[in-house]
């Protein structure tokens, strides 16, 4: 099996020979191939390693490994969804590694993790790794490989202390976290000794070449696909968003010198694109883009393009990707109410929802999914109503196109303006009532698992007291049902589910995540915050059951 799932392999880069002294990595995807293989950034990673002579690098994935190395020097995790948490543990395990980085000595490799979730919030996570990279790998790889070269043959502490200097390299042991209370709020986060610094700063790559895949296999997730980064972040701002608010500012990859010369690259070994990013369609020459795809040369060519922004499908949009084999097209509405929409920063209008999905249908195009959310602070019953009326106007504007409704419920992220908000706990009832009010108009209504959203809450706000509850909660499987016996098993010396997930937290407590800076300082996300509920005190507001609550402010 491993064998020909590696020889199914076609590479887009060359690899190196490593010379006689190279550090032995192995760089696992905590999954199965198939899914590890269609992550860009694990795919970057890997060859970013494979073109150094310095180094002898191995893949793992759960599944499936390339020949590992008898003593690893270090260890790597590339990290893209929470609950792999779990097969990180089991492939330590697997490699006779403690799971825990206090119980490993100088003979263990230094374990590392990056990628999405733990550039988020790696808190929960902090002590099941040595060393934590904040940001865009671009720059952090290369310099942890450099750092780690001067002190290859010093002591686990002398390494560690010495990786803390590289600017974007988290070593959570070297940080001391003091609680009110063993299950109460946060006290302080503070480094161990004076040459460790107090505040790390996530990382930007601010060059205008993004990422590309470095190799295409018919075993990947999505079969033979090219990928190609073609901006990253997103000029939107949506206060609750993630993908935007983390990964600031907005960049573009350069059209002719990297877009055009990628896409031949990649297109020379197969038809399928895809183009990735928050709001590909906002690139500032995506019309000349379109056109570049359109040429009769790659008619033969199936084109899939991420979640675009509303206001850019245009009928030549819908037409291109028609013609490219798509049939679907998705786009990120949050809620039919306009009320809402203003909250989060949301600039769009039903009018414009309305145009994109005529549009859609006069292009040629079958179907259309619309992303929603229940539960964003401030919604009422009355805003549910304007989502449902919504979805029926687009379907009488747009008769015989297949129309879907995602939705999902508001969940806190790290580094945003609504990370000091809980989850709403009515939004699974809410969620329901939209089921209900959808599906007779013959409107396809897909919700994302609320258990799913809490589990996802806990993790994105966690602290590392919760790294005791992860390692729990493994041997009772990944239902919102096993949090919740650990819960129990940790009474008191924990805080419970309900101040990790549903609580509205002050915005002059200490967050897990206050000694990692993300792209915006915490004063500029608090002006965010305050640009959403305008003349309202939130500190110390609930805002989950309606604006009424919000109490005007006194200041």
């Amino acid at each position: 099996m491993t064998s020909s799932v590696f020889a199914s392999e076609r590479l887009l880069f060359t690899p190196t020979s490593p010379h006689g002294d190279a550090i032995p990595i192995i760089f696992a995807f905590p999954n199965e191939y198939t899914v590890g293989i269609t992550s860009l950034g694990y795919q970057v990673v890997w060859a970013t390693l494979a073109t150094r002579e310095d180094v002898q690098v191995s893949r793992l994935f759960t599944d499936v490994q390339e020949p590992l190395p008898r003593k690893a020097e270090l260890l790597g995790f590339s990290i893209s969804w929470e609950l792999d948490y779990v097969n990180i543990l089991s492939l330590l395990e697997s490699l006779d590694i403690p799971i825990r980085a206090t119980s490993r000595n100088d003979f263990h490799p230094l374990v590392f993790g990056g990628g999405p979730v733990l550039t988020a919030n790696p808190e929960p996570f902090a002590d099941f790794f040595d060393v934590i990279l904040l940001g865009d790998g671009e720059n952090l790889l290369p310099n942890l490989i450099e750092r780690y070269k001067q002190v290859r043959n010093a002591s686990k502490e002398t390494q560690l202390k010495a990786l803390a200097q590289v600017p974007g390299i988290y070593v959570p042991s070297l940080y001391e976290v003091e609680y009110e209370t063993q299950d109460g709020e946060i006290k302080s986060i503070k480094p161990i000794c004076p040459e460790i610094p107090s505040v790390v700063q996530k990382q930007t790559y601010r060059g205008n070449t993004l990422s590309t895949s470095t190799v295409v296999t018919e075993k990947a997730a999505w079969e033979n696909i090219y990928m190609v980064e073609v901006v990253r972040s997103c000029p939107e701002m949506c206060r609750f968003c993630l993908a935007s608010y983390l990964t600031l500012p907005f960049r573009t990859a350069s059209l002719e010198g990297s877009l055009i010369p990628a896409m031949e690259k990649g297109l020379a070994v197969t038809n399928r694109l895809g183009l990735l990013g928050a709001s590909v369609t906002q690139h500032p020459e995506f019309e000349a883009l379109l056109n570049y795809i359109s040429q009769p040369k790659y008619d033969h060519v199936r084109l899939s393009i991420a979640s675009v922004r509303t206001n850019t499908v245009t009928v030549q949009l819908a037409e291109t990707l028609a013609k490219r084999d798509t049939r679907s097209l998705t786009i990120a509405v949050e809620s039919g109410s306009e009320k809402l929409r203003q909250i989060i920063n949301k600039k769009l209008h039903n009018d414009e929802i309305i145009q994109a999905a005529v549009n859609a249908k006069a292009g040629g195009l079958k179907s259309l999914k619309f992303y929603g959310m229940v539960g964003i602070p401030g919604e009422e019953t009355a805003d549910l109503q304007q989502t449902v009326a919504m979805m029926q106007s687009i379907k009488k504007a747009a008769p015989g196109l297949r129309l879907t409704f995602g939705c999902s419920t508001f969940v806190p992220k790290a580094h945003t303006p609504f990370q000091w908000f809980g989850v709403n706990p009515h939004s699974e009832k809410r969620l329901q009532m939209l089921q209900k009010q959808l599906k007779p108009q013959g409107i396809e209504f897909r919700p994302e698992s609320y258990n799913w959203s809490i589990i996802q809450a806990l993790l994105s706000r966690g602290d590392r007291r919760l790294s005791q509850l992860l390692e729990l909660t493994r041997g009772f499987g990944d239902s919102l049902g096993s949090y919740k016996r650990a819960f129990k098993q940790l009474k008191g010396q924990i805080p419970d589910l309900e101040f990790y997930v549903h609580s509205n937290w002050s915005t002059q407590q200490i967050l897990p995540w206050n000694h990692l800076q993300g792209p915006l300082p915490r004063s500029t996300l608090l002006k965010h915050l305050a640009d959403s509920f305008p003349g309202v005190a939130l500190a110390t507001t609930d805002v989950n059951s309606s604006p009424k609550k919000l109490q005007p402010s006194n200041s």
